[in-house]
Parts: C-alpha cells; sequence; structure tokens
C-alpha cells in the first residue's frame, strides 16, 4: 500500500496547522528520523504509468485488424509504436495538423477519453469506402476534413470503440459511447490541461498506406483499477472461453469445400492426346461397378458405391480413410 496522503487527510491538516493546533516545526522535531521520503517526480503516479494496460491494447489490436480489413475490403496491419505519459496540455500541441479526434465516454469509468488520428488515414478510410484504387489522393493544403469524410470516419472510429470493450472485457465489462467528432484540439477539454493523459500510439498500414492513430486516456480514469490491471488481468486474460470451442466447430460447419468423385483413369502418351479428335473415346481403368474413390479437397477420404437417388447420380460412402493423403 502506497503512504500517500487522501485528499480529505491533507485538507484535515491543513485546517489544524491554520488553527494553530499542530506547530509544524515542533512536529518535524519530534518525528525527526521517522519520516520517510517520497519522490514526486520518479513516482508511478506522476509518470502516469499503467501497468498492463498495453495487453489490453495487444487486445484491440487483434480485433480490429479483422473488423478494419473487413470494412475497408483491404489487407489492414497494426502495429504499436510506443506508449508515454503526457500532460494533457502538451498532447494536444504534438497532435498532427490537421488531425481527426473522436471523444468518447468509458462507462463506468469517470471522465472521457479521445482517439485521434492522422490525415493520411483520414483520406486511406474514405478513398478505401467510396472504392478508390487505395492511394488516396491527399490535398497539399492541409485542409479542415469535410462532414462527409468525418462521417465516414466515424463508422471506423465505432468500429474501433466495438473492439475496445472486447479487449477491455477480461478486465471489466465497460461501454464505449462515442460522445462527438471534433477537428479543433481547442475545443477538446476531456481533462484539465495540467493533468496527465497514459497515449498509445499505433501505426496502421492500409496495404501501401501508412497511418497514426494514438489512444489517450486519462491517468485518472484508469488510476481506480490500477491495482486490478496490475494484479487480475494476466489471470483472466488466461481464462478459457467455454464457448470458444462449440463458436469454432459452428463455423467450420459451414467452411465450403471441394468434392470430388473419380470414376477411374487412363494413361497416355503426349503424341496420342495431341492426335485426339472430337468423338474419340479415352478407355478408363476400372469399371462402374467398382468402388469409387472419394477426394476433399484434393486429399483421399472416402470409397462409395456408384448409384441413383432421387434420379440423380450419386455416391453412398462404403469407406473411410484413416488420415487422408493427397491423391494425383
Amino acid at each position: 500500500m502506497e503512504k500517500i496522503l487522501t485528499k480529505e487527510e491533507i485538507e484535515a491538516l491543513l485546517s489544524a496547522v491554520f488553527e494553530g493546533s499542530i506547530e509544524p516545526a515542533k512536529e518535524l522535531a519530534r518525528t525527526q528520523g521517522q519520516v520517510s521520503t517520497y519522490d514526486l517526480f520518479n513516482s508511478d503516479a506522476h509518470r502516469g504509468f499503467v501497468p498492463n494496460l498495453d495487453i489490453i491494447y495487444d487486445g484491440f489490436i487483434r480485433y480490429n485488424r479483422v473488423n478494419m480489413s473487413n470494412r475497408l475490403g483491404k489487407m489492414v496491419e497494426i502495429k504499436k509504436v510506443g506508449a508515454r505519459p503526457y500532460k494533457f496540455d502538451d498532447f494536444l500541441q504534438s497532435l498532427p495538423s490537421p488531425v481527426c479526434m473522436a471523444i468518447y465516454k468509458i462507462e463506468p469509468l469517470k471522465g472521457a477519453a479521445l482517439i485521434a488520428v492522422d490525415s493520411t488515414f483520414v483520406y486511406t478510410v474514405v478513398d478505401s469506402i467510396l472504392g478508390g484504387v487505395g492511394v488516396p489522393n491527399i490535398p497539399a493544403n492541409n485542409r479542415l476534413f469535410t462532414p462527409i469524410e468525418l462521417r465516414l470516419v466515424e463508422k471506423i472510429i465505432r468500429d474501433a470503440l466495438a473492439d475496445m470493450e472486447k479487449a477491455w472485457a477480461p478486465l471489466l465489462a465497460v461501454k464505449m459511447n462515442l460522445l462527438r467528432m471534433e477537428m479543433n484540439p481547442r475545443l477538446v477539454n476531456i481533462v484539465p490541461p495540467e493533468y496527465q493523459v497514459v497515449t498509445m500510439s499505433l501505426k496502421i498500414q492500409i496495404e501501401e498506406t501508412v497511418g497514426s492513430m494514438i489512444l489517450a486516456v486519462p491517468y485518472m480514469t484508469v488510476e481506480p483499477i490500477r491495482d486490478k490491471l496490475k494484479s487480475g488481468l494476466q489471470v483472466d486474460m488466461m481464462a478459457v472461453d467455454p464457448q470458444w470451442s462449440f463458436r469454432l466447430s459452428e463455423e467450420l460447419k459451414e467452411a465450403p469445400l471441394e468434392i470430388s468423385v473419380e470414376m477411374g483413369n487412363s494413361s497416355i502418351t503426349l503424341a496420342e492426346l495431341l492426335n485426339l479428335s472430337p468423338g474419340d473415346t479415352v478407355m478408363l481403368k476400372g469399371n462402374g461397378h467398382n468402388e469409387l474413390l472419394v477426394k476433399v479437397g484434393g486429399v483421399k477420404k472416402f470409397t462409395g458405391v456408384p448409384g441413383v437417388r432421387g434420379g440423380n447420380k450419386a455416391v453412398q460412402i462404403s469407406r473411410i480413410f484413416q488420415g487422408g493423403t493427397r491423391g494425383d
């Protein structure tokens, strides 16, 4: 337990000093040798250090990579660049121009957080959603984004917030509510300027184009769950989802497979192949009463007996190969 006075204790101490019931000089002399030092500049609280928060972002990256690829119809790669704390005012000044920001609420935690994306990301998203060739036309005059561009980016942001909820789920059930989209950093005030925010920079590559996304969460928002982040996240992340195997098996049942039935085979020379003409017959080895070879995805899986069912040609499985082998 960190030996830090609460706000109420500090106020009570100051009141006692002002009222004269405590004399600082005498108290200091009486407790000489019993006072422990506290380094305000190197403490975790000062540096905005939040243990294991990067694990949550790892989960977010896994979910968002897939969803963004599906949304844009293009291959997307997301990589962490680095995490660092900022004073909120310094953070706003570090943002690129122009910038698109999404302010959102993390229920039930206090305060608001934001996602900032640069112009390269915005124009690439707009180009992809509108069916472009994949090379965005980035204006040279750093103009502000249009309402249509912001609306298209908002779709990606809402997907990201849904993925963030999934990433937070092993630690805490949260609801990410988008409050508004903003382009002017001077109109964003999720915390006072001197308060700290914990940021994570991401590099997002959409095919050949690379943009950036910055996730910023106020330290005061995650501070109440620091102990849970420190001790409980890794255990929860390793917990087995009892529904995972069921969902996986159900998805596999819907996977399309190519099935082929071989009636027979024959070997001819290249000269015979070149001399074939319409109406020629190639005789196959075997006859229609033998068992036929059934392949699934080019792999020998079954043998079957030919027949007719419902007026259609059919094969009745008669034997299963143990451990399929790929056939010629």
